[in-house]
């Protein structure tokens, strides 16, 4: 199988595309890859080490658990705290932090009900097992995600489970790109897409915003080859002016993605404005439930609080500059002092998936090499 570019894929290894970028690029370019998992392999082997100096790699707004707003985790606790509820949720939200900075594990651990499950279908289980008491699925993610959240509305309105509900903080990813490559203080010349949210969407909705946004954006996987071969084939339109969308994911990602997972999500969700934690409120880059499924919604169903808790911290977070490309995490003053994973003062800090979390259990030390000026 064969590159855009040429290469063949199984042939060609990573110090090789290395020295093809290295004889390539002659400018200064600031590329952005959207998802955690490419921030972790980028940083876990080094990735920079292999480009020249001229390319900076910066972060983007890529895990769903970081841009969740405080007032929804705010939310998430007011519903934990009523006795007769329960709420569940996937692992990695338990040490994300409501607004007054205490963790949902902080709140179970004082008594509120709180249970971790490891899929939307096990919510199913959970209600129909004990059908007197109220359950609420805390439903965090983005288009990956968002069709198993369809998946188990639908076999809950089949199945007549009437006490499950969802707390829906759904977004979908390339809004926030549009947002974040249109402000001119993020200087971002390049995109690496996310190869697991493009095997749902496909290729069309980034070749529309390549051409609104004049920005080259390639798919890519996250193994160290995908990586290399995304900022190599970027580059080189980089270099020749010439934007467009490349797909160097094509084992996972088909031109017209997952379109059974697509409709899913369509039949029971429609596109919103959404907030997204510290970069504020992008038109139509969330997802809510349709009317039809709207006795699934927990806002709906129970009174929820609506007054943020006081923070106790007076620490300020600025991941929302970060996942925005106008600071790295070594030009915050608390990361690695006040905020280090043990008690983080954020989500990009809490979760693994986050570009604080990573940047501190893998490269605390070449974090604090990286600018935020723009070369050159």
């Amino acid at each position: 199988m064969k590159s855009d570019s040429g290469f063949s894929m199984s042939s060609v290894g990573v110090d090789a595309i290395s020295r093809c970028i290295r004889q390539t690029v002659d400018r200064q370019w600031r590329i952005m890859e959207v998802c955690g998992g490419q921030t972790r392999s980028m940083i876990k082997y080094n990735i920079e080490a292999l480009l020249p100096p001229g390319i900076e790699l910066v972060h983007g707004p890529g895990c769903p658990v970081c841009v969740t707003p405080p007032h929804v985790m705010d939310t998430a606790v007011s519903l934990a705290e009523n006795s007769g509820v329960t709420l569940l949720t996937f692992g990695d939200m338990m040490r994300v932090p409501d607004s007054s900075g205490k963790p949902l594990s902080g709140y179970r651990g004082r008594g509120s009900s709180i249970k971790i499950i490891y899929s939307p279908l096990d919510a199913l289980d959970f209600a129909a097992a004990d059908r007197g008491r109220d359950f609420v699925m805390l439903a965090v993610g983005f288009e990956t995600t968002a069709p198993l959240y369809a998946f188990a509305i639908e076999e809950a309105q089949r199945r007549d489970i009437k006490n499950l509900s969802f707390l829906t903080s759904l977004f979908t990813v390339p809004a926030a790109i549009e947002a974040i490559v249109s402000d001119p203080a993020t200087c971002i010349d390049g995109i690496l897409a996310a190869g697991h949210v493009c095997a749902i969407t496909g290729e069309e909705e980034y070749r529309a915003l390549s051409e609104k946004t004049s920005r080259p954006i390639v798919i890519t996987g996250f193994e160290p080859y995908d990586i290399m071969l995304g900022i190599y084939l970027c580059t080189e339109m980089l270099q020749c002016g010439k934007p467009a969308v490349r797909n160097a994911y094509g084992r996972v990602v088909a031109k017209s993605g997952n379109i059974a997972a697509r409709q899913a999500m369509y039949k029971v969700f429609e596109p919103c404005n959404a907030v997204w934690q510290g970069i504020g409120e992008i038109a139509g880059s969330g997802l809510k439930l349709r009317k039809e499924f709207e006795q699934f919604d927990a806002a709906r169903r129970f009174p929820l609080k609506t007054t943020a808790m006081r923070d106790e911290t007076g620490l300020y977070c600025p991941a929302g500059e970060i996942m925005q490309g106008k600071m790295q995490p070594a030009g915050c003053k608390y990361f690695g002092s006040e905020c280090t994973p043990e008690a983080p003062l954020g989500a990009a800090m809490a979760t693994a998936e986050g570009v604080c979390s990573i940047l501190y259990n893998y490269s605390t030390a070449r974090a604090g090499k990286r600018t935020v000026a723009r070369p050159g």
